[in-house]
């Protein structure tokens, strides 16, 4: 087993390697031969040291996990993803972002660690090639410490409107934003803290126009305080022109540009120099309360034999309702008027009507039951009084026109 250290853009981190590759695989045209393949027998393990408050970022370069010469770059057609998560959980760390822009690019590892964060963390990450179906892993120790050094107590954020978050995760566009950046600080050591992109701090995504980027927000921090200019740019006369749309109070030189598109009407400044007062923790009482003549506390309360409500409330509405169902009763069967009565308060001309109709509705019944009565005219073969034509009693006279004429 032998250890490697690199000093990269993070913190030092430990290189364990000694694992034999198991699957070779072309890509591309490329012989199979010379491209070792992403399967392993172990999972190779690298040891990274963050920091407590500074940004850490780990780059997942395709060339790492495709285990290539050194002789042989890697094909640009090459499309490997990643998957990380936190050992044992499905996914990373609260304070850890992962992010690519596509399976050509390498996928960054990206946060600040907070005090609550110290201590071991394992990050296991799969790596998928699109091409020959092929997985490695690979398992991030992470030992996060403290800081060495003085503290960083003026920290200053800007919005990068030119760039997306993937483009200054490198260490080259990093330090070359400290570098612009110190003309307009006073002189002293800058260090970068954070790196968020625009669209986890609700910024909206950009049209698909060339030019148009995410925003990247990019914190600073530094043990020298800030410069004139820097105070003039985040000053409230500054904020009231840029919420008027009017250009920001700037009294310097804008060494970022052309290089960096700061949003200088999104700069805000901390001052950390002086500790904030600690706030009163509240005094633990005795759990008593003082005496107050507005608030009577009741006495013991004496014993209760509740069957008299129970039977009150239970027996009252079942005795009225008893009482409705009798007189109700009573209304309908025992106050009825009778035939007799209603006769007699009818008068003898209404009665006869009656009788009438009623007598010749059985009368008709009784006629057409029996059929001996003689056929209503009606029913008689229709006879034309100009002609003296009788048609048949054969014929349907209720097909026959009235006037033969227009027949």
């Amino acid at each position: 087993m032998v250890c490697h250290k690199e000093q990269g853009f993070g913190g030092e981190r430990s290189l364990s390697s000694g694992q034999r590759p198991s699957v070779l695989f072309g890509v591309c045209g490329v012989p199979s031969g010379v491209l070792a393949g992403l399967g392993g027998t172990e999972a190779q393990q690298i040891t990274l040291h963050p920091l407590v408050g500074r940004v850490f970022v780990h780059t997942l370069d395709h060339a790492t996990f495709l285990r290539l010469p050194e002789h042989v770059a890697v094909p640009p057609t090459v499309r490997i993803t990643y998957h990380a998560h936190l050992q044992e959980h499905p996914d990373l760390p609260r304070w850890l972002r992962y992010t690519q822009r596509s399976p050509y690019h390498p996928g960054f590892l990206y946060g600040t660690a907070t005090p609550e964060d110290r201590g071991r963390q394992v990050i296991e990450v799969t790596a998928y090639n699109r091409d020959s179906f092929d997985t490695t892993r690979q398992r991030l120790v992470l030992l996060i410490g403290d800081p060495e050094g003085p503290r960083l107590p003026y920290q200053a954020e800007f919005l990068v409107r030119s760039h997306d978050v993937e483009e200054v995760l490198p260490s080259t566009p990093a330090n070359r934003f400290l570098t612009a950046l110190a003309g307009l600080w006073e002189p002293g050591e800058l260090q970068l803290l954070n790196v968020t992109s625009a669209l986890d701090r609700g910024g909206r995504v950009p049209l698909p126009i060339e030019g148009r980027k995410e925003g990247v927000y990019i914190k600073v921090g530094s043990a020298s305080p800030f410069s004139t200019c820097l105070k003039m740019v985040a000053s409230p006369d500054s904020h009231a022109r840029c919420a008027q749309g009017q250009p920001p109070l700037l009294s310097c030189y804008d060494n970022l540009a052309p290089h960096f598109r700061v949003d200088w009407c999104n700069v805000s400044l901390v001052d950390k120099s002086v500790p904030e007062p600690m706030d009163e923790l509240p005094t633990p009482g005795d759990g008593i309360l003082e005496h107050d003549p507005f608030f009577c506390p009741p006495t013991e309360a004496t014993a209760r034999d509740f069957l008299a409500d129970f039977l009150v409330t239970l027996l009252v509405p079942l005795l009225v309702a008893l009482l409705l169902t009798l007189l109700l009763a009573y209304i309908m069967c025992c106050r009825r008027e009778g035939r007799l009565k209603r006769d007699l308060a009818t008068s003898d001309i209404q009665m006869l009507h009656h009788f009438t109709i009623h007598g010749n509705t059985e009368e008709l019944r009784q006629m057409a039951a029996t059929r001996q009565v003689p056929r209503p005219l009606s029913t008689e073969p229709m006879f034309n009084v100009r002609t003296g034509q009788r048609l048949p009693p054969c014929v349907d006279s209720a097909q026959v026109p009235l006037i033969l004429d227009q027949h």
